[in-house]
């Protein structure tokens, strides 16, 4: 029979698994609800040297005491770092790994690096009376771990009842692995509520980054449970059953993309001359025929990517497409490379755009009081600032299949500042055209109609490019006349603004 091993979120221990666990018992399996040093009923055992070290120690203690030959072991939240810290170092025992509403950590990863904010990350950081372990959240603070959903009152004092102080190194020390679990059976288990799905993640696989393929390999596996971070609370019975169809290999599985080009390789939907084309630090400039100064656009790249892939996205063909585009209408077409390469680097990437828009000023090519920025996807939310307080220069801001919100499945690991629906209330009479994917994810579509919602109450002028049959990225997807027409109205759009 199967046994299972099974890691709870941060504060918590074993006893959050009880119904989970009884049902699981009842259908033949054996069940070892772990509780690790310091958490949960095991508070009284930690000490300033707990850290994750400890806490894989614990598991792979716990492994080597399973004698069932077939073992999954479930990491839930945090619980994954540990897990797969253990697993990695007992890889040949492990039959499957679950990730319960859980991120994809990777090797050198501490569990607080999703944590963007400083001040959340100072106040999480906050010493108990131990001066080494983090307070836990009160019944009201649970929602910043991950959405509270189908909890009952009850069940909610019965999470901070069982929370205790999470040792402070079990957070901040990276995750270490060797690459030994490149074999072992995956499957991930996504809570709704929080805002992904397995149609987001067959998105990504599909048009993001290629570090996402992992999850289409045919022994990765996902299910669907409609319910907050919490289902061994909110939903026993539902996860019980949902672990045991793991256990036995079941699952959806994502299609991997039918072409072996990576899709941020695909041409542009435009077949434009190659121009002049000038490079300078992370910025290269389209340039148009004649001397100038001419109007620029600031094409601005999705993500986030990794740091190491290559090409990097201003030679993606998408943005030397929309560089080009720009240069053969007379204005200066501006790509950058900015360094959006996990959630917490928001900041980061918003600096770097910033330096890049003053270096294009600057230049005596382009006349620096006709200036419009273009975000992409994920860049989406780094309109905030250009929203918030536009400068008199800035003659347009254009967003195209945006996310304009942090998704909620994103938790606390966006720095809360970038929030461009809250933001565009001082935009004033900065025009905004906004190209729409119409089979975009539900989930980022909702935050783009937040965000038209939040415009229209602040009298802000938002042009809307609609796509119908459009996807996320339609422009190396989609070589349809739709799609052509869609990019033409929103260049000419910008164009019209640069120009008045």
């Amino acid at each position: 029979m199967t046994a299972f091993i099974l890691v709870a979120e941060s504060f918590t221990g074993g006893l959050v698994w009880q119904e989970v666990t009884e049902r699981l018992t009842a259908s033949g399996a054996e069940v070892h609800p772990a509780t690790l040093t310091g958490l949960g009923d095991r508070r009284d055992e930690a000490g300033p040297d707990t850290d994750l070290e400890t806490h894989v120690a614990d598991l792979v203690r716990l492994i080597d005491g399973v004698t069932d030959p077939e073992l999954v072991i479930v990491g839930h939240g945090y619980g994954i770092h540990p897990v797969l810290g253990a697993a990695d170092r007992r890889a040949e025992r492990i039959a499957r790994i679950v990730y319960l509403d859980a991120g994809l950590p990777q090797d050198g990863d501490p569990a607080l690096a999703l944590i963007a904010d400083p001040a959340v990350r100072e106040e999480l950081l906050q010493p108990t009376g131990t001066g080494w372990g983090i307070a836990p959240p009160t019944a009201e603070e649970w929602q910043r771990w991950g959405s509270v959903e189908g909890l009952s009152p009850a069940a909610l004092d019965r999470l901070t009842g069982l929370a205790a102080p999470q040792p402070r190194g079990t957070l901040t020390r990276p995750l270490a692995l060797t690459g030994a679990l490149a074999a072992v059976p995956t499957t991930g288990i996504i809570c709704t509520a929080g805002g992904l799905s397995i149609a987001v993640v067959e998105m990504l696989v599909a048009s993001g980054p290629p570090q996402f393929r992992v999850l289409a390999r045919p022994e990765v596996g996902f299910f669907e449970l409609a319910t907050g971070h919490w289902p061994m609370l909110s939903a026993p019975a539902e996860l019980a059953e949902t672990l045991l169809r793991a256990a036995a290999g079941q699952g959806h599985r994502i299609t991997p993309p039918a072409e072996e080009l990576p899709v941020f390789l695909r041409p542009f939907l435009l077949d434009l001359p190659e121009g002049a084309r000038e490079r300078l630090d992370r910025v290269d400039l389209h340039l148009p025929e004649g001397e100038g100064p001419h109007p620029a656009i600031v094409f601005v790249h999705g993500g986030p990517i990794t740091a190491d892939l290559r090409p990097t996205p201003r030679d993606w063909p998408q943005y030397v497409g929309y560089g080009r585009y720009a240069a053969s209408q007379g204005v200066v077409g501006v790509t950058v490379d900015h360094r959006l390469y996990g959630l917490a680097d928001y900041g980061r990437a918003a600096e770097d755009v910033a330096v890049a828009v003053e270096l294009v000023r600057a230049d005596p090519r382009v006349d620096p009081d006709r200036i419009a920025v273009w975000f992409f996807s994920g860049g989406g939310l780094l309109t905030t600032d250009w929203l918030a307080a536009p400068p008199s220069w800035l003659r347009c801001l254009a967003a195209t299949y945006p996310v304009l919100a942090p998704l909620p499945s994103w938790g606390v690991g966006v720095d809360p500042h970038f929030a461009p629906t809250a933001a565009v209330a001082g935009a004033g009479g900065l025009p905004v055209v906004l190209t729409r994917a119409g089979l975009e994810s539900p989930e980022i579509a909702a935050t783009v109609e937040e965000f038209r919602t939040a415009a229209a109450d602040a009298g802000v002028q938002v042009e809307t490019v609609e796509v119908p049959h459009g996807r996320h990225g339609f422009e190396v997807l989609d070589h349809t006349p739709e799609s052509v027409l869609a990019v033409e109205r929103a260049m000419a759009s910008v164009l019209a603004h640069l120009r008045a």
